[in-house]
């Protein structure tokens, strides 16, 4: 006997609510999935910041019974010489190294993107990369021995090409020890940077660049007007987390300078190293923590804000 229309319809619908219903089955156990991870994320990201902020309002020595001091600590670091002077260096050191490390790359991603053989693309996109896979204090290393004031490279190089006045103790001279430790990392093209700068020229229509050509724009032009607006949300993400990796430097200057000679080259973060693991002072190394946190979220809330990447081709 032929099923009528009614009964087809009913079969449909009882199709389409186990469908669902395995659907709904499906959303749940990927949420379910990811509740470990969430439990990883709170135990050891978000519970101990929290537990940092309030024991950034207590003198502690890490081990004994914490006693509640109220800001006390935040006056101490602003009166504190050592704490300016690291503020002051980072300033510096931030400003400078943001320039040169979205400058660079960006140059350097564009000079690549333009070539015309995919295949030198793929190969120069290759030897800028290799340099991840090496450890960072490796690096730290290296550019210690380059710095060597008897047998460094650096110097022995000046005195080859006979420029021994400008032979320097780069590491110990308080002058330019903070200097010469921004200059590690030379030539600054950061493959981060740079493959993410290269994705976003990839993403730009072709029809752009080919009106660009009809109309005769120069190559200087053409990275000034165009490129550069249409790369500006890489520009921020960039700009954000170089800040961030900068305010909370600590290995570089602690393995090459150990925050000298003095505290020329103190930051910030080595800074609440020292307080926390050489000092015992817990609490006011904490509070180091919670200002450079501040900074980094107002800065951040500054660039989300005033960095438009409204301009970004969108096909």
């Amino acid at each position: 006997m032929p099923e009528t229309v009614q009964q087809i319809e009913n079969k449909e619908i009882v199709k389409i609510n186990k469908k669902s219903g395995k659907l709904r089955f499906n959303w749940k156990s990927g949420y379910g999935m990811l509740i470990p991870s969430f439990i990883l994320l709170i135990t050891f990201m978000y519970y101990p910041a929290l537990i940092a902020i309030g024991f950034s309002f207590t003198n502690w020595d890490g081990f004994n019974q914490p006693q509640f001091t109220g800001i006390q600590n935040y006056i101490s670091l602003f009166k504190d010489k050592i704490f300016l002077i690291s503020m002051k260096n980072v300033g510096i050191w931030t400003v400078v190294k943001v320039l040169v490390e979205l400058l660079v790359p960006l140059i350097v991603a564009v000079m690549i993107f333009h070539l015309k053989s995919k295949r030198m693309q793929y190969i120069y996109r290759v030897l800028f990369v290799i340099p991840v896979v090496v450890p960072g204090i490796v690096m730290f290393m290296i550019w210690s021995f380059i710095y060597d004031p008897n047998v460094g490279v650096l110097n022995t190089l000046l005195k080859t090409l006979g420029l021994e006045g400008i032979i320097q103790n780069w590491l110990g001279d308080p002058n330019i020890a903070l200097y010469a430790l921004m200059f590690v990392g030379f030539p600054f093209v950061v493959p981060f940077n740079l493959l993410i700068f290269f994705a976003g020229l990839q993403s730009i229509s072709e029809s752009v660049y080919e009106s660009a050509k009809l109309d005769g724009i120069t190559k200087v032009r053409r990275f000034f007007q165009i490129e550069i607006p249409l790369v500006m949300g890489q520009v921020k993400l960039i700009l954000i987390l170089t800040v961030i990796q900068l305010l909370q430097n600590v290995t570089l200057p602690l393995v090459m300078t150990n925050g000298g000679p003095g505290y020329s080259s103190y930051v910030p973060g080595l800074y609440m190293y020292f307080l926390a693991f050489q000092n015992g002072e817990f609490g006011l190394g904490m509070a180091v923590s919670m200002i450079i946190f501040v900074i980094v979220l107002i800065l951040t809330w500054i660039q989300m804000k005033y960095i438009n990447p409204s301009t970004e081709y969108k096909a």
